[in-house]
């Protein structure tokens, strides 16, 4: 599906897929690392540089890049090409990538920091700052209509962590309730200022708070803590925390959690000044790339409705390998605390409700926590998501280690960067598969 608003494309991924057929059928902010740094990444990484150089090589992508941290500290670098086809400006650490679900941790962590400073509890029902979810319905037959009955249990801040509160998503959702979500405008964040041929537009709510009304008023897929659904929750989530901090959401984020962090280049809208350093987008279609949302006219140049909680940032490396590095040390990072150690700790266990298991979905064989995906077995404790343009990150805070794989195209699934990835950092590191 594409949601298309003055000229703005939002797509999910059967769109891109769409979009895919009909083209075919129709034809540096800082200095670079040292380069003594850079070698030694070349040296200790072989598996993440030559994979990463066979996606350059062979033209599947302009340019990708992997960070590698192990202890305090900068974390070792990967690059290999440019930040656009056909140019000549070759990625770092600080070149800007849209991470679209990689928001959603951001997101998760920010409601834990709330909850460690008692302004919120974990199976707290979030119609206790929220009303209009008071008295929420669930659909008896979602692939047929709306009908619905009331909903046994309340939503709880839990649910919305760990997609486990009966929310849809348009990009996964279908039936009747997709057609709901598109009508009220709930979407999942923006992709292109271009329309997609053959695809349904819809015009996103103009703030949160109309986010958060809307959303109340449509039925639910499944009893709330009952039944893993990836889902819009990790945005509603940024309502709640409005209401719970008394703070605008992004204001939160900039002041809990980037500043603090000095994560000086994440943005939901990126600034003018620094498209120098911010990659295109692209969909590859039978081996040619479209660019979906070139960065010197991207999207994201204009103001947003709001600021995506599950979808909406572009960040840097640095900025995405500094929050990591913070879980890392469980909650601290160069001095600074931005949460207690237990918040952290509880913050990347599974917090899915008794019962309630990912089998059968994208994110089987993990547990959940806040807003990411947690390991169990001998990755038990590692935690991280990824983006619907390709890009994925992920902390093992027992060992210290994260690590972050920047690409730069859409649907993510063309290519498998999000499942190989740390197949080649624990390659490389001499860990067990």
């Amino acid at each position: 599906m594409n949601m298309q608003v003055n000229g703005q494309a939002m797509i999910g991924r059967r769109g891109f897929l769409t979009w895919g057929g009909q083209l075919a059928a129709a034809g540096a902010i800082g200095a670079l690392a040292p380069t003594r740094a850079w070698a030694r990444a070349t040296d200790l990484y072989p598996t993440v540089r030559a994979q990463l150089e066979s996606y350059v090589s062979s033209g599947k992508l302009p340019g990708l890049l992997a960070t590698i941290g192990r202890a305090a500290g900068m974390p070792d670098v990967v690059a290999v090409g440019t930040q656009g086809l056909g140019e000549t400006t070759p990625v770092n650490i600080d070149t800007l990538w849209r991470i679209y679900s990689m928001t959603k941790p951001i997101t998760g962590i920010a409601a834990m920091i709330l909850v460690d400073e008692g302004k919120m509890k974990l199976d707290q029902p979030i119609a206790d700052f929220l009303p209009e979810f008071a008295n929420m319905t669930v659909l008896t037959d979602p692939d047929k209509n709306l009908n619905a009955v009331p909903a046994k249990t309340q939503i709880t801040l839990r649910h919305l962590l760990t997609h486990t509160a009966g929310l849809g998503y348009s990009i996964i959702t279908t039936g009747p309730l997709l057609k709901a979500y598109l009508d009220n405008g709930i979407t999942p964040g923006i992709v292109s200022r271009f329309p997609i041929p053959g695809q349904p537009t819809s015009a996103p709510t103009p703030d949160l708070k109309t986010f958060s009304e809307r959303l109340a008023k449509l039925p639910l897929i499944a009893e709330p803590g009952t039944k893993w659904s990836y889902s819009i929750s990790l945005d509603l989530l940024g309502r709640v925390i409005e209401v719970a901090s008394g703070m605008d959401f992004e204001a939160f984020l900039k002041a809990r959690i980037f500043e603090p962090l000095k994560m000086n280049s994440s943005y939901f809208q990126v600034p003018q000044s620094e498209t120098k350093r911010f990659v295109s987008n692209y969909a590859p279609v039978n081996g040619v790339l479209f660019p979906i949302d070139p960065a010197s006219t991207s999207i994201y140049l204009n103001k947003p409705a709001f600021a995506f909680g599950g979808a909406g940032m572009v960040t840097s490396a640095r900025d995405y390998d500094r929050f990591l590095n913070m879980l890392a040390n469980y909650g601290e990072l160069d001095g600074v605390r931005v949460m207690s150690t237990a918040a952290a700790k509880l913050a990347m266990s599974d917090l899915l409700p008794s019962g309630v298991s990912t089998d059968g979905t994208f994110a089987a064989g993990a547990g959940f926590g806040a807003g990411g995906r947690v390991g169990k077995g001998a990755n038990d404790g590692v935690f991280g998501w990824g983006g619907a343009a390709g890009t994925v990150a992920f902390v093992d805070p027992r060992s210290k280690l994260r690590a972050i794989c920047m690409a730069q195209y859409m649907p993510s699934n063309v290519y498998p960067i999000h499942s190989d990835f740390a197949k080649w950092v624990q390659k490389d590191l001499g860990l067990p598969a």
